[in-house]
């Protein structure tokens, strides 16, 4: 097992990744800026390293910082949770040839789903249903580009290749707008990527957000943990998730999964990983893979009893994963919302002093949070301060117990969403289930 982890990240999934290393008799050194030294898991881990001001570019996208602490504290590995260098394929690299294990796939598997246009390519190669789309980036040629989008049919939309986190998107509903829309997309992409590469796919009018989850080890073992329904979405960030998804057969989840591990085998990817879709009209649309542990992984653990975080860890460590598909089990229903400090009607950040925190609790819920009274949210990072999961034998018994547990979280000194979350689960659309990814805009009024 491995001696001692960096942890690269911070808030809930430091906090995460710690109590899964405490668990597995891992030491763990938090690495943090100067704004975050009192963040609850840098407080608990068994040492510290400041890496740098409040600026996530010179602190947490620090690469030399974060391997020089790994030098510093003679760790083995370093963690990076999920979003700022999690899914930087150099960094990955930088990480192995610095001598340190990088919890999570190689970096060459990072590079090659990372871009979505060699993603798809990749993708369809393994059988892995994907949008009807251009099927490699956009030229500059006017009159190619418009036969692509005339041959795809409209609505389509723009991605950029390197884009993620709902950026670098453009819809386009008419030929009189494709060619500025390609333009101001390749920009923005360039600006925000360092990637000026887009592609046209099919825009599906209403479809829903489903992902799978998987985890492989460096022995071409691979298994997935089935689905989750990602669908309740803002501006194409997530609000709601749940496991599993409904509506999706048995059937289905087989044959989706199937062709997922297949897709992974052939790259030969290593740790966790989620392959998300769009899906409409009963069937799979491939759109991108994460190569990195999900904000919403613990509805996943909660309907299968498997820990992801030391999973990830083990493999890490080089063991082998303990369980063929066959002895994965899904049972009850989990429901995760996202807190985050925020107005929940203008979705203005609220950072700011937590003058009181006191966590929900009873039978199913869990949450992942780095709160405590006293603690001050700082304004230079995302305003996700928490989740909230419930679990239930059933969907109806996970939605009772999430509405009692959003009446019992308070969280005072700053605003939060769970004013949003509790107006959400009184919508008689939300209990049914099943909502497409715009239902939620549709309802908020935001265009």
């Amino acid at each position: 097992m491995l001696e001692k982890v960096v942890i690269a990240n911070r808030g809930e999934i430091a906090l995460r990744i710690l109590r899964a290393c405490r668990e597995l008799g891992i030491k763990t050194v938090a690495v943090h800026s100067t704004a975050d030294a009192n963040l609850k898991h840098v407080l608990l881990a068994d040492e510290s390293v400041c890496i740098g001001p409040p600026s996530s570019k010179d602190s947490y996208l620090n690469m030399p910082a974060i391997i020089s602490a790994a030098e510093v504290t003679d760790s083995m590995a370093i963690h990076p949770g999920y979003g700022f260098l999690s899914e930087n394929a150099d960094f990955a690299e930088r990480v192995e040839k610095s001598g340190f294990i990088f919890v999570g796939p190689k970096a060459e598997t990072i590079r090659t789903m990372g871009d979505k246009v060699s993603a798809i390519t990749t993708m369809k190669k393994a059988g892995v249903p994907c949008v009807p789309g251009s099927d490699g980036p956009l030229g500059n040629d006017p009159a190619e580009n418009i036969r692509i989008a005339r041959q795809i049919g409209y609505p389509v939309i723009i991605k950029a290749s390197g884009g993620g986190g709902g950026r670098g998107m453009r819809v386009v509903h008419s030929e009189a707008t494709l060619l500025n829309s390609i333009n101001v997309t390749q920009v923005e992409a360039m600006a925000a990527f360092g990637n000026g590469q887009v592609y046209m796919e099919k825009f599906l009018e209403k479809p829903r957000h489903i992902e799978i989850q998987v985890m492989a080890d460096n022995y071409g073992n691979v298994i997935h943990l089935g689905e989750r329904d990602c669908s309740l979405q803002r501006r194409h960030q997530k609000v709601i998730e749940e496991a599993p998804a409904p509506g999706i057969t048995p059937k289905q989840r087989k044959q989706i999964g199937e062709r997922c591990i297949a897709a992974c085998s052939a790259v030969g990817y290593r740790g966790a990983g989620t392959l998300e879709f769009l899906y409409q009209d009963n069937e799979f649309y491939f759109i991108e893979m994460n190569t990195r542990v999900q904000v919403e992984h613990p509805v996943t653990e909660l309907i299968t009893g498997i820990d992801i975080v030391k999973t990830q860890l083990r493999v890490a460590a080089g063991e082998r994963l303990p369980w063929t598909q066959s002895d994965i089990a899904i049972r009850g229903h989990a429901i995760e919302c996202r807190i985050n400090a925020e107005d929940p009607k203008g979705f203005v950040p609220s950072p700011g002093l937590v003058k009181l925190y006191h966590p929900p609790g009873g039978p199913g819920i869990r949450i992942d949070s780095h709160l405590y009274s006293g603690y001050t949210v700082p304004p230079y990072y995302d305003s996700l301060i928490g989740k909230l999961i419930a679990y239930g034998e059933d969907r109806d018994t996970a939605i009772a117990r999430m509405k009692t547990a959003l009446s019992e979280m308070v969280v005072e000194g700053i605003k939060t969403n769970i004013p949003l979350h509790q107006e959400i689960f009184n919508h008689t659309a939300f209990k049914a289930g099943g909502l497409d990814i715009h239902y939620l805009e549709r309802r908020l009024g935001i265009k």
